[in-house]
C-alpha cells in the first residue's frame, strides 16, 4: 500500500495511478488516485446547464473546455504537490450524468444539441414505449428521445448513425471506440441481465415499431458497444491525449476502463453493488439505487431498472429536483446576513441553516415547498415552480422552514421508495448516501432516514463523489485479480478500512415525514396551478 510522499511520487512517474473525470450537472470534476485509492490530486470546472430551444442543454464548447479546464487545475496540484510534471497514467476513465440524448451523424458530428437528463419532453414518447415493452422507459432515457424526434419528425432522424450519452460521447472523443459501461447503457435501453447487452427482443420491437418510415438505419446499429467493469474499453488516442491535455505533455496510450453514469459512479463511491444493498445520491437532482434480489412483480412508472457497472439488476427512483431551492433559499440568508454586516462562509451557513431543521416539529409545523426547478416526472409536472406555502395556522419559525425545504427534497424520491419498500417489499440491508447535504453531519442522514425508514450511513470517502467512483473503476481495470468481482474488489480492497457513521431511523421523524408526504400529494395541485399561471 502506497503510504508515504516519495512511493506516491514514484507512482505517478511510473503510471501507476487511475484518473477518473466526471461532468457532473455544475461541476466537471477530475480526480487522480494511488494504488491506495486516496486522492493526490484533483481539479474541477464549474458549469451551469442552459434552457435553448425548448431542451435543457450544455454547449459542445463548454464540454472541452470544462474536461481541459479540470484536467489541467489536477495536473497543475500534482507538479505543485510532488514537483512531477504529469505525462502518464495507469488507467482513465470517464463518467457523466446518465441518460439523455447525443446523436451524431456519418462525420460524428452533434446533429442536435446535447440533450440532457433534465429534460421532460418526451413524455408520449415514454409512455407508448412503456406500454409496447412492458417494461417503464423513463422520459430521460435516451430511447424515448429518439422516439420522441421520430413522433415529432424531426428532419435530423434520418441521418442519425450514433446514439450515445454525454460520457460515451466524450469516451469515444478521445479513444475513437465507440464503447459503454452497462450501468450508462442501461440509460439508453433496456438491458437483457442475461446476455449482459441491449435486449434484443425490445430492439426488434422497436424496429418493427418504426419499420414504415424508411430510415436506413435499425436501432440497433446506433448504440455503443456494451462492456462490463473491468474491460478494457479503449486506449487514449494521439488525438485525444491532445484535447485532454493541450500542451502535448500527456502521452497516447493509456487504457480507458468503460464509461458510465454517474449513477453507476454513486454505487461504487458508496460500496453499493451487492445485492441488498443500495446509495442516495444528492445534488442537484437525487437518486436512489437498490440492488436486487429478484424481479419486480409490475411495472411502475416511478422505477427505472437500470444496472451496476458489473450488469446486477438496480431498482432507480430518480427525482429531477433536489438541493437547488435550499441552495437559493440559502443564497437569500446570506445576503441578509451579508447585509446586516456579518460576512459568514458557506459551511458555517449551512450548518447553522441545517442543524435548526434538527429543532422543528417532526412534520415541518404545517409548511410545504415544492422546489421545483424543473418538471417532476415521478409527480407528473412537466414543468417546474419554486414554491413555498402555508396556512393561517402554520407553525411557521425558522427551524419548521429548514425541515420543510429538506423534507421537500426528499418527498418525490419517497414516493418512488415507498413502491420499493411497501408494495414490492424489496429488502435493504443498507444505504449509503453521498453528496454535498452530508457535509453537515447527522441532519441529511437523520432526514433520509426519516423519509427511507432505514438505517442510513455516510463513510469518510462520502465527500469525494463521483469522480473518485470513475477513478476506482479504472483502478479495478488496471489493479484486479483475475476474475475477481466488483464486490469483492470493493470489500476487500477500497473500503477495507473505511469508516463510517450510521443513523437507524427515528420514530418520530419518521411519523412526521409520512405525515408531510401526504401534505405534499395533496397540495400538488397547488404546483400544478402554479405551473399553468405562473410565467
Amino acid at each position: 500500500m502506497i503510504s508515504n510522499r516519495l512511493d506516491i511520487k514514484q507512482a505517478i512517474v511510473k503510471g501507476e495511478t487511475s484518473l477518473g473525470i466526471e461532468f457532473g450537472s455544475t461541476r466537471i470534476k477530475a480526480v487522480l488516485i494511488d494504488q491506495s485509492f486516496q486522492t493526490i490530486a484533483s481539479g474541477s470546472y464549474e458549469w451551469e446547464n442552459q434552457l435553448k430551444d425548448g431542451f435543457w442543454t450544455y454547449r459542445l464548447e463548454d464540454i472541452i473546455t470544462g474536461l481541459q479546464a479540470a484536467y489541467r487545475e489536477m495536473k497543475q496540484e500534482v507538479e505543485r504537490s510532488y514537483g512531477i510534471n504529469l505525462q502518464t497514467v495507469g488507467a482513465i476513465g470517464f463518467s457523466a450524468m446518465m441518460h439523455g440524448y447525443m446523436a451524431l451523424d456519418e462525420k460524428n458530428e452533434l446533429l442536435v444539441p446535447f440533450r440532457t437528463w433534465r429534460n421532460a419532453t418526451t413524455g408520449a414518447a415514454a409512455k407508448e414505449l412503456t406500454d409496447l415493452f412492458k417494461f417503464n422507459i423513463p422520459e430521460r432515457w435516451s430511447i424515448a428521445h429518439l422516439y420522441q424526434a421520430i413522433l415529432n419528425k424531426e428532419e435530423h432522424v434520418p441521418r442519425i448513425r450514433t446514439v450515445t450519452t454525454l460520457a460515451g460521447y466524450i469516451h469515444w472523443l478521445l479513444t475513437g471506440s465507440k464503447a459503454l459501461g452497462i450501468g450508462d447503457a442501461s440509460g439508453i435501453f433496456p438491458i437483457d441481465e442475461s446476455t449482459q447487452n441491449y435486449n434484443e427482443s425490445m430492439l426488434q420491437q422497436f424496429n418493427e415499431l418504426i419499420a414504415d418510415k424508411g430510415y436506413s438505419w435499425q436501432v440497433n446499429d446506433l448504440f455503443p458497444k456494451v462492456n462490463s467493469a473491468g474491460e478494457q474499453a479503449g486506449i487514449l488516442s494521439a488525438a485525444g491525449a491532445e484535447i485532454l491535455d493541450p500542451s502535448g505533455e500527456l502521452q497516447s496510450g493509456i487504457p480507458l476502463c468503460p464509461p458510465e453514469g454517474d449513477a453507476g459512479t454513486g454505487m461504487v463511491a458508496t460500496n453499493s453493488v451487492r445485492k441488498r444493498t443500495g446509495n442516495v445520491s444528492v445534488g442537484t437532482s437525487v437518486f436512489a439505487m437498490i440492488v436486487l434480489e429478484k424481479d419486480l412483480t409490475a411495472v411502475y412508472p416511478e422505477i427505472d431498472i437500470v444496472t451496476t457497472p458489473n450488469g446486477s439488476p438496480v431498482g432507480m427512483v430518480h427525482a429531477n429536483n433536489c438541493s437547488s431551492d435550499i441552495n437559493a433559499w440559502l443564497g437569500l440568508f446570506r445576503e441578509f446576513s451579508e447585509a446586516a454586516g456579518q460576512k459568514v462562509d458557506n459551511e458555517k451557513l449551512y450548518s447553522v441553516m441545517l442543524n435548526k431543521a434538527l429543532e422543528a416539529d417532526p412534520d415541518g409545523g404545517g409548511l410545504l415547498s415544492y422546489g421545483y426547478f424543473s418538471g417532476e416526472n415521478i409527480t407528473g409536472l412537466e414543468q417546474g415552480r419554486p414554491l413555498f406555502v402555508r396556512s393561517p395556522e402554520s407553525r411557521f419559525n425558522l427551524a419548521n422552514f429548514m425541515r420543510t425545504h429538506l423534507f421537500t427534497a426528499f418527498g418525490a424520491l419517497k414516493i418512488g421508495m415507498d413502491i420499493l419498500t411497501k408494495e414490492e417489499h424489496v429488502a435493504i440491508d443498507s444505504i449509503l448516501a453521498h453528496g454535498g447535504l452530508f457535509k453537515t453531519p447527522v441532519v441529511g442522514q437523520k432526514i433520509v432516514a426519516a423519509a427511507l425508514n432505514v438505517p442510513v450511513s455516510v463513510t469518510n470517502t462520502a465527500g469525494e463523489g463521483g469522480a473518485w467512483g470513475m477513478a476506482i473503476l479504472a483502478s479495478y481495470l488496471l489493479n484486479k485479480d483475475k476474475e475477481e468481482s466488483l464486490e469483492d474488489f470493493l470489500d476487500l480492497k477500497v473500503f477495507a478500512n473505511v469508516e463510517g457513521q450510521e443513523i437507524h431511523p427515528d420514530d418520530s421523524d419518521v411519523k412526521g415525514f409520512e405525515t408531510f408526504i401526504e401534505r405534499y400529494k395533496k397540495g400538488l395541485v397547488i404546483e400544478q396551478a402554479a405551473v399553468d399561471n405562473l410565467v
